[in-house]
């Protein structure tokens, strides 16, 4: 438990007459007080804080309102404090009397840091639970969508990135051998002067290949380390951290089309993706509950992470904080791949009904897949024809069996004109048959139905509430560097957001019916 002595001190009479006076009942901060238990997140924060160790704590619970005002109005570190400096509805939210000193804005930034990832998740969790203890949220149908969170970074060019990963490395390199490393730098400056009017790619080259060198002679330095003691110390860890980012830069100088690649060594988890036009940083995933229009799950993801297979990541992550049984989810065209489908329809896991739009079959002059027999217990397929092969492999991305009819079977062939627009020199027609081809016609088949259509009409309701994160509460871009930060941010966004709802339904709920 944290010290007592570190609670704020409580409001006066004398405050609390003040508070009466200028604070109507009906403000929203005192619903929020009324609708969030608060202090149940104080023994979850605890668990961060030493009880013996370290002079006394702000009291979390107060930081934990102020970072909830923080992100529900918009607010820097240094603003909300001034904000609740004057702003005597803070204050009575805060429960702070009017004589009480705030909190130096720097101790938001430890705050954040201390809780850290898990915290702030369990903390939503335990908001969206409240709001289950009072029975706004429905099991039955969780809404899918996610959209893109631009990082804070400068992007700079191939060049300047190794240039500047150089120095890092060199910079971390420096407590072991300064004299080695000021030897380095005065080759860095002789490189730049002679590729003075050098074309791009060689200034690249040149500084790629200073770059790998330095890289050599740091695994070599870190290996004698280690071999000197295992224990890590702050400095060896940096060196350890730079060395991992080097060998990401060089990898992707190596192969520029393999994709991932680091844009930018202010945030190494970044990375360029393509969301309504191309950008760098992130994607903020949510599912939320269709009736109480809660948010149930949050994730991030980087820029190019694969947004269909996070629907399951993102049921599961609900299902296992809060102990309950999701029955359908909906989601965009994305979820139309046959392996997500399969996970998320699964009877032995998830067990969901699932609605996707179907994505369109590419028109075809010819016979299509459709048209051919498979018999999977005799591994056969037949031809419109009547024509049977069992001649078989594994197509490329190994999502189906990719079957071929002989050259002269199909050269003979009446219906040849509608099957083939050319014959092969060496085959017939080759035809795939997916693995997943149950899982695409009962998706198929369900887009039909009365319920989808329905479904569909409610869907754009999680486009408007990722609207409300990123546009009145600046979730669109990130405030902070790197993946845990960029979560953190998103999920105090998102419980402020399930906050300002749980005291919307609530009021709606206690409203005298007409």
């Amino acid at each position: 438990m944290l010290n007592p002595k570190s609670r704020a001190t409580p409001p006066t009479e004398q405050d609390r007459e003040i508070f009466d006076a200028l604070v109507p009942d009906d403000h929203y901060l005192r619903r929020t007080a009324k609708a969030i238990d608060f202090e149940r997140f104080r023994p979850l924060m605890a668990e961060r804080y030493s009880p013996d160790q370290g002079r006394p704590a702000i009291d979390p619970v107060v930081l934990l309102k102020i970072e909830f005002l923080q992100y529900h109005d918009r607010l820097s570190d240094a603003n909300v404090i001034a904000q609740a400096e004057v702003n005597v509805a803070y204050r009575e939210f805060l429960g702070l009397g009017l004589g009480n000193d705030l909190p130096d804005p720097s101790s938001l930034s430890y705050f954040r840091g201390r809780l850290g990832v898990e915290s702030h998740q369990r903390i939503f969790e335990d908001v969206l639970s409240q709001a289950r203890e009072q029975g706004l949220v429905k099991d039955r149908l969780r809404l899918k969508d996610a959209t893109h969170v631009i990082a804070d970074v400068a992007i700079p060019t191939a060049t300047g990135l190794v240039a500047a990963m150089r120095e890092r490395l060199l910079e971390a390199l420096h407590p072991y051998d300064a004299e080695r490393v000021d030897g380095e730098r005065g080759r860095v400056e002789m490189i730049r002067l002679a590729d003075a009017g050098a074309s791009a790619e060689q200034r690249l080259e040149s500084r790629v290949v200073h770059l790998r060198e330095v890289v050599n002679w740091a695994e070599g330095l870190y290996e004698q380390l280690q071999a000197g003691s295992a224990e890590q110390d702050v400095s060896r860890a940096r060196l350890r951290q730079m060395l991992d980012l080097a060998h990401k830069v060089l990898q992707d100088q190596a192969d520029p089309k393999a994709g991932d690649r680091l844009v930018s060594l202010q945030d190494s988890d970044a990375r360029f993706g393509s969301h309504h036009g191309f950008y760098c940083g992130y994607l903020l995933d949510i599912t939320m509950d269709a009736q109480s229009e809660l948010i149930t799950a949050v994730n991030v993801l980087a820029a190019n992470g694969d947004e269909a297979a996070d629907a399951a990541t993102l049921i599961r992550q609900e299902e296992d904080a809060q102990g309950n049984k999701v029955e359908a989810i909906s989601a965009d065209a994305a979820l139309f791949q046959g392996e997500k489908l399969r996970e998320l329809t699964d009877p032995e896991g998830l067990d969901l009904e699932v609605f996707t739009p179907p994505k369109k079959p590419k028109p075809t002059a010819f016979f299509p897949v459709e048209d051919f027999s498979h018999d999977a217990q005799t591994e056969t397929l037949t031809c419109p024809a009547g024509q049977e092969t069992s001649k078989r492999v594994r197509n490329p991305s190994s999502s189906g069996w990719m079957y071929r009819f002989p050259r002269a079977t199909c050269a003979a062939c009446p219906l040849r004109q509608k099957c083939l627009e050319k014959l092969p020199k060496t085959a017939g027609r080759s035809v795939t048959i997916n693995d997943y081809t149950a899982e695409y016609e009962a998706a198929r088949l369900k887009a039909q139905t009365p319920e989808y259509a329905e479904v569909q009409k409610i869907h754009r309701k999680v486009e408007r509430k990722l609207n409300e994160m990123v546009r009145w509460h600046d979730g669109r871009r990130a405030r902070v560097r790197g993946h845990p930060k960029v979560l953190v941010q998103e999920l105090l966004i998102a419980t402020v957001v399930n906050i300002k709802r749980i005291v919307q339904q609530l009021r709606a709920k206690l409203a005298p019916q007409a």
